[in-house]
């Protein structure tokens, strides 16, 4: 596990940002392509918009990256709290990226079955080479939640799916998720954490006892890749 510590949003995006760029070349390089999952909410936006930039726009190979996603709320696309339409609009409308090679997560007919065909199409895509992706990128939730991995959920408990339907009854929404058994395959996790409302969830899962059922956070531990944490200061003000 690595922990590195920056001092605000934007050095932490922009050092989100430069970790996709060399994962893509390296993977690019050695397999002929890169697979990267990307995660929701406000903290990783900025590293979307960095990454459709000067320079990383033209650094990374689009033409042979995948996109994908690590979890995904069961709202139409174009609705805000959609984490594909967060990425389509800080990045994927702004670089040379084949649309074939955008990946949405579909929660039709039932969230049931758009999780059942996002694995059908995560082991098609990983057929043939050591199973995972290159990359997921993950944020951390204040209760110690990650991608749809909430607290007490059965889906933490998942041995052999790749994926998960998940019911939130506090929110009212169903998601579909990656499972820690598929995440813990890929070369490299990186969570993503910002600001001080997620000092407490940090602390505890970095540094307190293994209660991964209360903070499941805690299962994520690549079986053979590197875990990154990418954390400004006052996400890291409570680590020891």
């Amino acid at each position: 596990m690595i922990i590195q510590t920056y001092p605000d949003l934007e050095s932490l995006s922009r050092a989100a940002a430069a970790l996709f760029a060399q994962q893509a070349e390296q993977a690019v390089k050695v397999r002929g392509r890169c697979g990267v999952a990307l995660s929701g909410g406000q903290t990783p936006r900025r590293t979307y918009e960095i990454l459709a930039q000067p320079p990383f726009r033209e650094q990374v190979p689009w033409d042979r990256t995948h996109i994908f996603w690590g979890d995904e709320r069961c709202v139409p696309p174009d609705d805000p709290r959609s984490n594909y339409r967060l990425a389509r609009k800080a990045l994927l409308d702004q670089v040379p990226l084949p649309r074939t090679q955008i990946h949405p997560l579909s929660c039709r007919p039932s969230p049931a079955a758009g999780a059942r065909e996002y694995e059908t199409l995560l082991r098609e895509f990983c057929a043939g080479t050591p199973p995972g992706l290159d990359l997921v990128f993950l944020g951390l939730g204040e209760d110690g939640h990650t991608a749809s991995l909430f607290p007490y959920h059965g889906a933490l408990e998942e041995q052999e799916r790749w994926t998960a339907a998940v019911y939130v009854p506090t929110q009212g929404l169903h998601r579909v998720t990656f499972t820690p058994a598929f995440i813990n395959q890929a070369a490299v996790v990186a969570f993503l954490v910002a600001g001080a409302a997620k000092a407490g969830a940090l602390r505890e899962v970095i540094q307190k006892p293994r209660d991964p059922r209360r903070l499941p956070a805690q299962l994520i531990n690549p079986e053979r890749g590197e875990l990154y944490w990418l954390v400004d200061r006052e996400a890291a003000g409570q680590l020891g």
